[in-house]
């Protein structure tokens, strides 16, 4: 059960501790960002103008889904695709203008045999293609189904997203229009939409801001202000917050120890969302929140360091993956844990040699104070075994450069001691489009991260620096809880794409979602060593 007694939540407003002029700069930022466009659906299109945004699988499409324009416009689209050789590729954008009283005709390829997860990814493709483009839109989604319709409006949000978050100027000048979404299925697409599509597209918001944003405006204290506003009048929620006080009283000196060296100290977050006929057991979802990871003492190279604003997506998807069902009100039964710090290297910094006690008592030998993410979630696991009857644990975690190494940006890394857990993992990923590739978890490990002088140490030697990793985070949750780590470090964030910004992919928030959905119970007992 969860202890509500044992914590000091924090009670503060959103910006409060944030620098005041970076305060007000954000707040004009905000106050000048165009909202998500208002999406609706029916089933006849108004007067043309804006932008036409035909979804087609080939030439037969056309005729069908560009039933709104006239002969001599179709055959104006039909002649423009010729000439460019257009092939319908799947997610493949042409951009016509000057066509009839439309000032764009955009075509957006999909397969023929696309599932929701296509027509996902297609929207949100020509979400980022159009989210520069002020005025309405109009999308001609004639003979799909109200499923494959609603998916696409879900992509579509996803896609409008804008990394640009303290640009004032250019924000002011960009005004969406409504989205008006044709189909024969208005009602199924509609019902669908603001069933689950709509809470995706704002958790998905909220996680890539969260995580984009510099690391003077999120650290441990305002990450938790930003979550308990986005948490705000959503029923079945419940926050609770740990502080250095309560997580001293607790023997948390893993994630005590990371934060030492910032003047920002760390946080526990636990955000537990109970929908309507949920099982009793929760699903716990455990993220690493690094607000800035400059490695400590072992300091990172000043290359790139800026990213490592971004070290704690771990803990902003999972936080987006219970925003979104819970703002859709799934009947699910979920807690995310957020594992809060700073990682900085002054006076008071932790040292390699040095040795910290977890919370369950394990003593830890520093090795390398950049192997901190590993720390916080050992408290966070040690925490959830402590306090929570879970049916499942699965952590989140930009932990390696190794698994980028291995994996590139094309998969997250999977580690479990339970091939049912893994496998309900993996079908989630490949449903959603964010895959995940299993790695082991040797025995071997054991030997790597064996410490001569503390119970384990937090780095090892070398090799499988990921499954190392793993290892150790697996230690601090007991054998018969199914677990399973996932190494985000490869795919969390990166440059522009065609269906993101340059910053944060929101990485976990779609498959974690779906995962907790469809969930089914797991043999406590660990089935592969």
């Amino acid at each position: 059960m969860l202890r509500i007694g044992t914590a000091l939540a924090l009670v503060c407003a959103a910006f409060a501790a944030t620098p005041p002029a970076l305060a007000q700069q954000r707040g004009a930022a905000q106050a000048a960002a165009p909202e998500h466009r208002q999406i609706a659906f029916a089933a006849e299109a108004g007067a043309p103008g804006g932008v036409l945004l035909l979804p087609l699988a080939g030439a037969d499409d056309l005729a069908a889904r560009g039933a709104m324009l006239s002969e001599d416009e179709r055959a104006a689209v039909a002649r423009a695709i010729a000439s460019a050789r257009y092939e319908y590729g799947a997610r493949a954008t042409l951009s016509l203008r000057g066509i009839g009283a439309w000032d764009q005709i955009m075509l957006i390829g999909v397969r023929p045999d696309s599932d929701g997860a296509d027509y996902q990814r297609a929207g949100a493709v020509a979400g980022r293609a159009l989210a520069a483009e002020p005025g309405r839109l109009t999308v001609a989604a004639s003979g799909l189904g109200g499923d494959a319709v609603a998916a696409f409006a879900t992509g579509l949000g996803i896609g409008e997203y804008r990394s640009d978050l303290y640009h004032t100027r250019d924000r002011q000048t960009r005004e969406h229009g409504p989205v008006a979404i044709v189909t024969d299925e208005p009602q199924q697409a509609s019902a669908l939409f603001a069933g689950r599509g709509r809470a995706l597209i704002e958790a998905m918001a909220w996680t890539r801001d969260i995580s984009n944003e510099p690391a003077n405006a999120v650290y441990p204290e305002t990450f938790v202000a930003r979550a308990r506003g986005a948490f705000r009048g959503v029923q079945g929620v419940a926050i609770q917050v740990l502080d250095p006080p309560a997580m001293e009283r607790l023997g948390m000196g893993a994630i005590l120890g990371v934060g030492r060296g910032s003047q920002r100290p760390p946080r526990m977050m636990i955000v537990r969302y109970r929908g309507p006929n949920s099982p009793e057991q929760p699903i716990v979802l455990a993220g690493k929140g690094i607000t800035f990871d400059s490695g400590g003492v072992s300091i990172k190279p000043s290359e790139n360091m800026g990213n490592m604003r971004m070290d704690m997506s771990g803990a902003a998807s999972v936080t987006g993956a219970v925003l979104a069902l819970s703002r859709s009100r799934a009947p699910v039964h979920v807690v995310a844990v957020a594992a809060l710090a700073e990682n900085m290297p002054d006076g008071g910094a932790i040292r390699p040699g040095d040795v910290l006690t977890a919370m369950n008592g394990m003593t830890i030998e520093v090795v390398s104070t950049d192997a901190e993410g590993r720390l916080v979630l050992a408290d966070a696991l040690a925490w959830i075994d402590a306090n929570l009857e879970p049916a499942a644990v699965v952590d989140l975690a930009t932990l390696t450069g190794a698994v980028r190494t291995a994996l590139g940006d094309d998969y997250a890394g999977l580690f479990s001691r339970h091939d049912a857990l893994a496998e309900q993992l993996s079908a989630a990923g490949d449903t959603v489009g964010e895959r995940l590739w299993r790695l082991p978890l040797d025995p071997s490990y054991a030997a790597d991260t064996a410490s001569t002088t503390a119970d384990i140490k937090n780095s090892g030697e070398g090799g499988a620096g990921a499954g190392a990793g793993a290892h150790f985070i697996g230690e601090f949750i007991s054998r018969d809880i199914p677990w399973a780590h996932i190494d985000i470090a490869g795919v969390a964030y990166g440059g522009a794409n065609d269906w993101k910004p340059a910053g944060s992919a929101g990485f976990g928030v779609r498959l974690l979602e779906r995962f907790v959905r469809d969930f089914q119970p797991i043999p406590p007992a660990p089935e592969t060593e």
